[in-house]
């Protein structure tokens, strides 16, 4: 069951009617969100045990613990980086099209609903759950990680004893890919009513004058993808970046329409394996871990509504002020949920290292959800792009 050219198809079908429906019937396509609330609630109810059972298979099948934690350095190291690159990038375009300057907006009193940033130091100690299988029944993403990696180290060090229970999880994530690939056959269906009702919902009056900020972010994300990720994968993997995005095409068309790295992951897992070739030993490992630390496109549009709220207000930024944006925006990356609007969340934390006020924030709230889309798309063939780099030097890539 592998999800090609008809698949992909019937998604970019469905996209390309969302938006015509959404332009002709306004707010009253929203009928159709019922569909994209059943696919996302079928999505999330894969998402738990996917995550458990392939990465316990994951680190369970590379058996050495030191090829896993070179395994380990080598992902953390690229994700970590490349999120550096894109705020880089993210200022840059941010500079060069003002986005904030000139603009006149009324701050509309809005019930912004902003959870309280959580220090370095609590994000760490959170990621160790107290209780496991409340966080598999939460769906808390770090912590289902970090127990499936102790399951996972503590098979490999326990060994032939082990066997019966490495194969119970290889058989139970061979389920979950039956399952997975169920769910993406509604696919179409999910995709028409994601985006239908988001394009009749919001008018040109409202995107006018932020259409600076939605271009800028658009730009720094294609600039992103096309320099650093096609750099990666043809310098380290040999993979033509053709393939590379067609074959994560797919993925990201989901990631587009949920704006959830979390909730795209089984497509990404199954793209990887089946269109890039990427071994199920490397993915299992490389790819729930980026759906939650790896933010790319995040920290583009983190870079850009820093620019544009500051601009707006008339500050000026100085270099470490900067400097400060592009590290908070690194460490903050870490600890937020790949979920719709943790890129405000986020935010949130940068505006408030750089003494920003945040009533900025108001500002691009009623456009954040197109912008997450985006951003969310160039998570996903970030993390894509990982699994390709490490497979590529690890050997575990299938070229064919």
């Amino acid at each position: 069951m592998k999800i090609r050219g008809n698949l992909l198809t019937q998604i970019l079908i469905a996209f390309i009617l969302a938006i015509i429906l959404g332009v002709i019937f306004g707010n009253s396509v929203a009928v159709l969100k019922p569909l994209g609330d059943l696919f996302l609630r079928l999505i999330k109810f894969i998402i738990a045990p996917l995550v458990f059972t392939t990465l316990v298979v994951g680190v369970g099948s590379i058996g050495d613990p030191k090829q896993l934690g070179r395994i380990g350095i080598k992902t953390i190291s690229y994700y970590l980086l490349t999120t550096g690159v894109a705020i880089i990038i993210g200022l840059a375009v941010a500079f060069l099209i003002s986005p904030g300057k000139g603009v006149d907006l009324t701050m509309e009193h809005q019930d912004l609903t902003v959870t309280e940033p959580t220090s370095i130091l609590d994000t760490f100690l959170n990621i160790v759950p107290t209780n496991p299988f409340a966080a598999l029944a939460e769906g808390n993403i770090l912590q289902i990680i970090f127990f499936a990696l102790f399951v996972g180290l503590a098979i490999t060090f326990v060994g032939k004893k082990a066997e019966p229970v490495y194969n119970f999880f290889e058989g139970f994530a061979e389920v979950m890919y039956k399952i997975t690939g169920i769910v993406m056959k509604v696919a179409p269906l999910g995709i028409l009513g994601l985006v239908a009702p988001i394009i009749g919902g919001y008018g040109l009056s409202v995107l006018m004058p932020l259409l600076k900020v939605i271009i800028a972010v658009a730009l720094g994300c294609i600039l992103h993808a096309v320099l650093v990720y096609s750099t990666a994968v043809k310098t380290f993997a040999k993979m033509s970046p053709f393939r590379f995005f067609k074959g994560i095409s797919p993925a990201a068309l989901v990631a587009f329409s949920t704006a959830s790295s979390a909730g795209t992951l089984p497509v990404t897992i199954k793209n990887t394996q089946e269109n890039l070739g990427v071994s199920n030993k490397i993915s299992s490992f490389v790819l729930p871990l980026g759906a939650t630390i790896n933010m790319d496109g995040t920290a583009i549009y983190q870079g850009v509504a820093v620019i544009f709220i500051a601009q707006f207000f008339g500050l000026d930024l100085t270099f470490m002020q900067l400097v400060t944006v592009v590290l908070t925006t690194i460490l903050a990356s870490i600890g937020t949920a790949g979920v719709p609007g943790a890129g405000l969340i986020m935010l949130t934390m940068v505006l408030s290292s750089v003494n920003i006020p945040l009533e900025g924030i108001a500002l691009i709230a009623g456009i954040d959800r197109i912008l997450d889309m985006f951003r969310t798309t160039v998570n996903i063939v970030g993390d894509a792009s990982a699994a390709v780099v490490v497979a590529g030097t690890e050997g575990e890539l299938d070229k064919e």
